[in-house]
């Protein structure tokens, strides 16, 4: 049976390394999936989760991105994320939080970048949360 050797890597270290049937993914224009032989492609992700059905238990893996680059090379996915947190190590009360202080922000914003920052700070909160119900059925 063929499969990916999958990375997911950010700034803090490496998240995920090993061997996947499948992967899927938030891509710039929509949700990806990726199989083995999967066609050669670079592209801008969106965050989200990014989920790995591993080859050697067929569990899957989450992990949340908040954006960054996928490259898919034959029978190889790199996941370089600007910021990645493993599924488990999510916390919905913090993410809550940090969505309502970006709101907040972007209330009393005063000038465009105050707003645009917020702005994304709030769409990452939003996405992540939206993962953590995903990641744990709710």
């Amino acid at each position: 049976m063929a499969t990916l050797k999958v990375s997911v890597v950010s700034a803090e270290g490496s998240i995920f390394e090993g061997e996947a049937k499948f992967v899927a993914l938030p891509g710039e224009t929509g949700e990806l999936g990726i199989l083995p032989r999967h066609t050669p492609l670079i592209t801008r992700i969106k965050p989200g989760a990014v989920r790995i059905q591993r080859a050697d238990n067929g569990e899957e893996e989450f992990v949340f991105v908040a954006g960054g680059i996928l490259e898919v090379q034959p029978g190889t996915v790199t996941v370089l994320a600007d910021t990645a947190i493993r599924g488990h190590d999510l916390d919905e009360a913090k993410a809550s939080e940090a969505k309502r202080l970006a709101e907040d922000a972007m209330k009393n914003s005063k000038n465009e970048i105050d707003f645009a920052k917020a702005q994304g700070e709030f769409a990452a909160m939003a996405a992540q949360i939206a993962a953590i119900r995903k990641f744990r059925g709710k």
